[in-house]
């Protein structure tokens, strides 16, 4: 994958595909919308700055920042990544993208892999998960992206209380599992 020169890149404010998704979905994220959706921007260009623009790329990226936690909201659960899978898998199936399933699948079901993913490197599932991984630590981890870029994209999509959710959801899930606490997460 190649990098695309960061000191030109703009923040993608508007994303005609994953804005859709958004406001398809809108009530199911209820009271959540705008956190959901500034997350999953922050990751979207986060990840298209380790991936590039292809066109391509930019819909899988849009395809699978929506879906990549959007099972805590579908199926009211913290053990979110198979039905983020599932739900992904329809929308390419009715999408006519069916090419993509096992790519975007291996975002979702890669994103909070703690090690390096390398099954595949061609796929975004690296670019993907460092990207995500930006985010979840509020640009602490940064994997070589230029502080002003993660500062910019930080400041174009407030948190709106999106970690302070997981954050609630954690303990709820501590409370229930106590020896999965986070399901979701890999080595």
């Amino acid at each position: 994958m190649r990098h695309i020169e960061l000191h030109d890149m703009d923040v993608m404010t508007n994303v005609t595909l994953l804005d859709g998704l958004c406001i398809g979905y809108r009530q199911v994220l209820g009271g959540d919308y705008d956190s959901y959706r500034n997350h999953c921007m922050r990751v979207f260009n986060f990840c298209r700055a380790f991936a590039g623009e292809s066109p391509d790329a930019l819909d899988k990226i849009a395809i699978a920042a929506f879906f990549h936690d959007f099972g805590i909201w579908s199926d009211h659960t913290f053990d979110y990544i198979a039905p983020s899978q599932l739900l992904a898998r329809h929308y390419l199936e009715t999408s006519d993208q069916v090419t993509w399933i096992d790519e975007i699948e291996a975002m979702i079901g890669e994103h909070h892999k703690l090690t390096r993913y390398c099954a595949n490197s061609v796929w975004l599932v690296e670019s993907f998960r460092k990207a995500d991984l930006i985010d979840i630590s509020g640009g602490l981890l940064r994997f070589r992206l230029p502080d002003e870029f993660v500062a910019d994209v930080l400041d174009a999509f407030p948190n709106e209380g999106f970690h302070k959710k997981l954050g609630r959801l954690f303990i709820e899930r501590l409370k229930t599992h106590p020896f999965s606490p986070l399901p979701m997460m890999k080595f």
